[in-house]
């Protein structure tokens, strides 16, 4: 059996990433943002595992584009670890799918902040040339606690945002969202 790529659901999850990342380019709270939301969400509701990567990281990558065109900021010196951390949501997104619930999208949540958090403030670190050595790194994590907070509001907010509209359309429009 063929797996039907531009299926009703398909558009939906498509859609309402792209919709999230489009957010990105409005004004809001330094990381405030949809990024762990969008990867956990296509890991969980994209049939296909390949899109569940592939359709994120694009949303993900037009948005810088437009970031850096918009105001310089789009890209830098540590997106490789920007795009590790959500690449690994992604994955965290697969195993939410398995049992999908209030419970384990908050905790896919949670551990996606946590991890994106190590892995960017480490390549903050490492794009400085390993300043200072372990001490170094351990100052780069400390000033990096006050982004830790709106990073996990903003994942927390968009992760209710964007599984609660699936819920809601799920309830009305079941056939939009079935796989």
């Amino acid at each position: 059996m063929k797996l039907k790529l531009i299926s009703p659901r398909f558009l939906f999850v498509s859609s309402t990433i792209l919709l999230a990342s489009a957010s990105r380019l409005f004004p809001h709270i330094p990381n405030f943002t949809p990024i762990a939301a969008m990867a956990l969400f296509g890991g969980v509701y994209f049939s296909d595992k390949r899109m569940a990567f592939v359709i994120p990281l694009l949303a993900m990558f037009l948005s810088d584009a437009a970031m850096e065109l918009i105001n310089g900021q789009g890209f830098h010196n540590t997106m490789i670890y920007v795009y590790i951390g959500f690449v690994l949501t992604s994955i965290i997104g697969l195993q939410v799918k398995k049992n999908t619930s209030v419970l384990s999208v908050t905790a896919g949540s949670v551990i996606s902040s946590i991890l994106f958090f190590i892995i960017t403030n480490f390549g903050v670190w490492a794009q400085s040339g390993f300043q200072m050595g372990a001490a170094g790194l351990g100052t780069t994590y400390v000033m990096g606690i006050p982004f830790f907070t709106p990073t996990l509001a903003g994942d927390l907010f968009y992760n209710a945002i964007l599984f609660g509209a699936f819920y809601l359309v799920q309830l009305k429009l079941p056939k939009l969202v079935k796989a």
